[in-house]
């Protein structure tokens, strides 16, 4: 049993933390401090690192409200991230000492999201069999769809329509670094459709954009100088994911979006080893959206689940209990 040491981050630690998700087998760019920490006035941030030797060996972007400690709640998914050379007996070890932390802390519940299998550099789902371990139960499951590009399934027939039309009317493909003609578009589909704005302001995508030229990309689908569909990208080790997606009405008539997919798919990301749509799914998993699902299974995309567990934490511990 290898013996762990438990710290809570701060900003001190901020290179060793950066360096550690570069290296980590299942780490990404959302984890690095310039990313989790744009909206930390909305977020109190609560990240835990775990030495060995005095090494890091795992980290769990974190944060806190009230009695409630979440792996992060302002990110999609924020699980333990671990070093490679990490065993099951391990995280078992590490959860230990998160739940005894927690309950020292006067935590009452745990809430876990785990980091989907597509996003890891090598298996690393050793935390799925800790939260079993530790009776979490599965408190939401968000269904994306992702296509494994070495394997790609055929376009169905209306997707490869929209394709054509789209280029019968002259719709090209243009990577950009403004947002503000797709936010408008994305600004109020949103709206319409669900009361609702995007997670991320106009500013705070340009900023993260700014800070990730590599990683978070915008590609737009005009005719002329006109604006009719984006999707923005964010690029990690192993996957192209569709952070967002959006058409105006001419640009859905005109098939902007499949012409946009074709070319993101089959040119700019197929080397990368799976491109992820993103989930179909709203009221933590209870409600699919079938039209949406149809669209991105249209293109190929199966189903990948994105998770999130709670642990009930015991207010007081018995020596030897867990």
């Amino acid at each position: 049993m290898a013996d762990f040491q438990l710290l809570r981050y701060d900003a001190s630690m901020k290179e060793d933390w950066d360096d550690f998700i570069g290296v980590s087998k299942n780490g990404t760019f959302l984890f690095r401090r310039d990313y989790m920490d744009y909206h930390s006035d909305r977020f109190h941030d609560h990240s835990l690192v775990f030495l060995s030797k005095s090494a890091i060996v795992a980290v769990l972007p974190a944060s806190s409200s009230g009695n409630v400690f979440s792996s992060h709640a302002g990110l999609t998914y924020g699980g333990l991230v671990m070093a490679r050379s990490i065993t099951a007996v391990d995280v078992i070890d590490i959860f230990r000492l998160i739940i005894s932390y927690l309950s020292e802390n006067r935590f009452s519940s745990f809430i876990y999201k785990a980091v989907p299998h597509i996003y890891h550099q090598i298996p690393a789902e050793e935390d799925l069999y800790a939260l079993f371990r530790y009776n979490a139960s599965l408190t939401a499951r968000g269904i994306s769809s992702a296509i494994l590009q070495r394997d790609r399934l055929k376009f169905r027939n209306i997707r490869r329509y929209g394709i054509k039309k789209a280029r019968k009317n002259g719709v090209y493909v243009s990577k950009t670094s403004d947002f503000s003609d797709f936010w408008d578009i994305l600004e109020a589909n949103l709206y319409d459709r669900h009361g609702l704005s995007p997670v991320h302001s106009l500013q705070e995508i340009s900023l993260l954009a700014s800070r990730f030229p590599d990683e978070i990309a915008l590609y737009v689908a005009k005719i002329e100088e006109e604006t009719l569909a984006g999707v923005v990208i964010y690029k990690t080790k192993t996957v192209a994911h569709s952070q967002y997606i959006s058409a105006s009405p001419k640009g859905r008539y005109l098939g902007a979006l499949d012409f946009l997919f074709d070319h993101l798919i089959h040119d700019v990301y197929s080397d990368s080893l799976f491109f992820d749509f993103g989930i179909s799914t709203e009221g933590d998993g209870h409600f699919l959206n079938e039209s949406l699902l149809y669209q991105k299974e249209g293109f190929g995309g199966r189903a990948v689940c994105y998770d999130r567990y709670e642990i009930k934490v015991p207010l007081h511990i018995e020596p030897g209990a867990l």
